[in-house]
């Protein structure tokens, strides 16, 4: 699957409605956001049971602000509808798979689980 668009009326449904979503916060005017465009790309063609999501933070200023973000391009990458990596800055292509790898092997209830028993992740 390529990477997809998303504005702020489609945020809370993308997250919640799909297993695992990389979100990529960018503007055009960001010379590292556009390095990094066809990493996003690239591996969202290796991954097609994840969903990459872009967020144009010039176009959706208002999300950008809720989503706390202070420097593009951030990676926000949400599992069942939990924020669990959240990291500005462009990563190479081996380590987007392997952060891609972490998030299909961690178990988010087992750790929201444990969070609500009071124990260290």
């Amino acid at each position: 699957m390529a990477t997809r668009d998303i504005t702020a009326e489609e945020f809370n449904d993308t997250i919640t409605g799909n297993d695992i979503v990389l979100v990529d916060f960018w503007a055009s005017w960001c010379g590292p956001c556009k390095a990094f465009a066809p990493t996003f790309a690239a591996s969202s063609e290796q991954h097609p049971d994840v969903v990459y999501a872009k967020v144009d933070t010039e176009a959706e200023q208002q999300l950008a602000a809720a989503a706390e973000i202070r420097s593009i391009p951030t990676l926000m990458v949400f599992k069942k509808g939990k924020l669990v990596f959240n990291q500005a800055g462009a990563l190479p292509p081996a380590a987007l798979e392997d952060l891609v790898q972490q998030v299909k092997a961690f178990d988010v209830d087992a750790a929201i689980a444990a969070q609500e028993n009071g124990q260290p992740n």
